[in-house]
């Protein structure tokens, strides 16, 4: 009976909490968003300008996008779809029960986890989509930020909600999703994949990437549903959802995880060699995790230039990030500026398993954007290599861009030739058995989450 009793207790307690997260959560913050016309800004290796004759900011309230000229505009309208084409994932409420918890919300704990699943929704977009890919019904969205974007889109929501409020409108057209044109083969397909990524961080315990399996994945380091989970830890949870993801089509697609701020190239090569599927040969995508501190309790300005040029690549997948006591999904910057989505959004539970379930919140409709200078020095960094020559490719680059950013006489992570195990490190097998995690490996999960920030 005593145990009953305290089981609910815990119930009570969870729904008490819920209820605060849901009340503290729901609320969009209605900051404006600037851009500045005259410096180029980046998304994940694609770049954009807004430039005018004029100087100045775009100013996101709509008080001067009137005087840009039709290709600027363009050119915005471009950004607007690249950007919230992105994959969102924020608070959710009212999903299934996580095992061994009360817990049917998110809001206050999971921010780093929905921020590491942008990053990994961003690689999987990459290995099925490409980069140039967009969703052709993104620029459809309505702004839950209106103030984020051009005067003429205000005109639009302006005019919807205008309408909507007249008696003349029919009410059964009220939330009618836009019409869909005709799709060809390839849109088609493309949009398959963009489901079926989806689908996989839904909220459900049969999610490959969804938090109830990723918060299976933290028990083996120590964590529990409602704790709090850094960066890195993050970082080694992905790459063994990734491992034991039995979907046939994840079979193409390894994680690896750098070891001390150290990419070993020959580790990485035996992961992309390994046999893809039931003993087929071939190589696998690599996902390229690389958990990094950019300070001591501040994060060193000098390190900007090299998250830039980071951003700057089309093989980043982003950065897992934030600002002390919040995560953030960094995926491109302006200036000294980076852009960001935030997870701190609590929405409503997603039932992927039908058909055509709704993907509009699964769609950030406005971008944000922070100082460098305000960025937590804890963060993972994440890249994406189809192939081993591109991993090669890769790697050159970024040691190029690594020796000419560091100031110190240590750059801020390194590639080496060869295997961990050549330099007496612990290597951890491609293929473990029982448990999850190697002995090596769950204390340099310990030892990070005794170190990073405390994220809310």
């Amino acid at each position: 009976m005593e145990a009953t009793g305290t089981d609910e207790v815990e119930k009570i307690k969870s729904k008490f909490m819920s209820a605060w997260h849901n009340m503290k959560y729901s609320w969009v913050l209605k900051t404006k968003t600037y851009f500045s016309r005259n410096s180029p800004v980046f998304l994940l290796g694609k770049c954009y300008h807004f430039k005018t004759e004029e100087s100045g900011e775009l100013s996101t309230d709509g008080s001067n996008f009137d005087k840009i000229s039709t290709e600027i505009s363009g050119n915005v309208e471009e950004f607007r779809k690249d950007f919230i084409s992105r994959i969102w994932l924020t608070y959710r409420e009212e999903f299934p029960q996580i095992k061994g918890s009360a817990l049917t919300t998110d809001c206050g704990w999971g921010c780093t986890l929905r921020t590491g699943q942008m990053l990994l929704a961003q690689g999987l977009m990459l290995h099925f989509l490409g980069r140039a890919w967009v969703w052709p019904e993104a620029l459809a969205m309505d702004s839950c930020d209106s103030e984020s974007w051009p005067s003429s889109t205000v005109r639009k929501l302006t005019a919807s909600l205008e309408a909507s409020l007249t008696a003349d409108r029919d009410p059964r057209l009220l939330g009618r999703p836009p019409a869909r044109r005709d799709w060809d083969g390839t849109e088609r397909r493309n949009e398959l994949y963009h489901r079926k990524i989806i689908s996989w961080f839904g909220d459900s315990p049969l999610a490959a990437f969804g938090l109830h399996q990723l918060i299976e994945y933290g028990k083996k380091s120590g964590k529990m549903a409602g704790d709090w989970y850094g960066p890195a830890v993050v970082a080694h949870i992905l790459r063994k959802a990734v491992e034991e993801a039995r979907d046939p089509e994840l079979q193409g697609v390894t994680v690896y995880v750098a070891q001390d701020c150290t990419v070993y190239s020959s580790d990485v090569i035996d992961r992309q060699c390994s046999c893809v599927g039931s003993g087929k040969a071939g190589t696998k995508a690599v996902i390229i995790l690389v958990p990094v501190r950019l300070g001591g309790e501040r994060t060193n300005t000098d390190y900007l230039e090299f998250v830039k040029g980071i951003l700057s690549l089309e093989y980043c997948v982003g950065i897992i990030g934030g600002r002390p006591k919040q995560s953030y999904y960094f995926a491109g910057f302006q200036d000294d500026s980076l852009i960001y989505m935030d997870p701190h959004y609590c929405q409503s539970f997603v039932d992927v398993s039908i058909k055509d379930f709704p993907l509009e919140s699964f769609h950030c409709p406005s971008p944000k954007k922070m100082s460098f200078k305000k960025m937590d020095p804890s963060c993972t960094i994440g890249f994406y290599c189809r192939t081993v020559q591109d991993f090669e490719k890769a790697s050159e680059e970024i040691t190029k861009m690594l020796n000419s950013s560091s100031k110190e006489k240590y750059p801020l992570f390194t590639f080496v030739k060869g295997h961990s195990r050549d330099y007496d490190f612990a290597s951890s097998p491609l293929h473990e058995e029982h448990d999850l995690f190697s002995e090596d490996e769950k204390k340099r999960l310990k030892r990070f989450s005794t170190e990073e920030f405390v994220l809310l």
